[in-house]
């Protein structure tokens, strides 16, 4: 299985991943991790990777350009059918991760694992360049690093070989019970910065919703109230 992992902080996962199961999967062969830093796929020379949200609001929103970017040359470099790849925004509004997405993650070839940071990432990033969103619990992290390892780590640890013939008490104590599907909605709402149509190719065109655009922040509020309620 091969990892991929797209992120503005790149040297975060120097040391954690050199380490223990991982670092034994690695040179077995079991699984391959490659991390892409977000900002080698930026077109300006500053290498701007986020910019305001629209409607107002605190903090940057990660935008859409470069995560495409990164997402397609992933994609390209080794082509796989849909049904072996899966990309995977690491979301604070995202499912909450438990085992049982991780015996369904464990049968792909190949995870993309998009890391979100500050106020969020454009929501167009989820709704067509993601096949879903994923959180590791209810609190708040600053970004999705962190997240990713914990998926990483899990996932290989279903790997055939990647635990050799040692199984610890908590495997066998998760494995003994059902797993529930439960999670709690976070309220959040989703976010959008420029540019305000992105067009992945010529005739399609992902924009961002028109209340956003308005300028009438009762109202941007009002339906951010109401996207937050449905969790």
């Amino acid at each position: 299985m091969t990892f991929h992992i797209i992120t503005i902080f790149p040297h975060i996962f120097d040391s954690y991943l050199k380490e223990g199961i991982l670092k034994r999967a690695q040179e077995k062969g079991l699984i391959e991790i490659k991390i892409h830093n977000l900002r080698d796929f930026t077109d300006d020379k500053r290498k701007t990777v986020d910019d305001r949200p629209f409607g107002g609001g605190p903090g940057m929103v990660l935008k859409i350009e470069p995560i495409y970017k990164a997402v397609k040359h992933i994609n390209l470099t080794k082509q796989l059918s849909k049904k072996r790849s899966r990309t995977i925004l690491l979301s604070a509004k995202g499912k909450k991760f438990n085992q049982k997405i991780t015996y369904k993650l464990s049968k792909f070839s190949k995870l993309v694992l998009v890391c979100g940071r500050y106020e969020g990432v454009d929501e167009r990033v989820a709704k067509y360049i993601a096949d879903e969103e994923i959180s590791i619990g209810d609190y708040i992290l600053s970004g999705g690093e962190l997240a990713a390892m914990v998926i990483i780590e899990t996932v290989t640890r279903l790997i055939p070989g990647a635990l050799g013939n040692i199984e610890s008490i908590e495997e066998r104590r998760v494995n003994q019970f059902p797993i529930s599907n439960f999670h709690f909605p976070t309220h959040s709402y989703p976010v959008y910065t420029r540019p305000e149509v992105f067009e992945p190719k010529p005739g399609i065109k992902w924009r961002v919703p028109k209340i956003l655009l308005s300028g009438n922040h009762k109202k941007i509020e009002e339906w951010r109230k109401k996207i937050g309620e449905r969790g």
